[in-house]
């Protein structure tokens, strides 16, 4: 199996989830709210099935984890002044400050995996799997 790309791929991902899950948890983040911060973090709100493609959760998990935000002061729900049928996640002050704590987690993260690979390998490696993700 070590010779699939899929299994590869899945395989990398994978260590680097849980190793971020692991930080993460120690302080009291789990990673999809993470994903969520870090998505919210420019101040522009997101409808819910956007958010959901970006942090990869499907619509009713992604409800379920924003449900809890919102119970713990991370993000809000409110209309889209464009149009108020629509309903738009924000960012609170609260998530901000929380976000600002846990970021340099991921950096952190990054940059170890960044020290892994030599020259243009990463760049080489991101542009790969940029193309790979993009959708036909």
């Amino acid at each position: 199996m070590q010779d699939q790309l899929a299994y590869l791929i899945a395989s990398v991902n994978r260590r680097l989830e849980e190793e971020l899950a692991d930080q993460l948890r120690a302080e009291g983040m789990p990673i999809e709210q993470m994903r969520i911060l870090t998505a919210l973090a420019d101040g522009a709100g997101l409808p819910m099935g956007d958010l959901a493609t970006i942090v990869l959760v499907e619509g009713p998990t992604l409800t379920k984890i924003v449900d809890r935000m919102v119970t713990n002061s991370l993000v809000y729900r409110s209309p889209d002044a464009k149009d108020r049928r629509r309903i738009l996640i924000f960012m609170t002050p609260r998530g901000k400050a929380t976000y600002e704590r846990i970021r340099g987690i991921a950096a952190d993260q990054q940059s170890r995996l960044l020290e892994r690979l030599q020259g243009q390998q990463y760049e080489q490696l991101k542009g790969l799997l940029e193309s790979l993700s993009a959708r036909h």
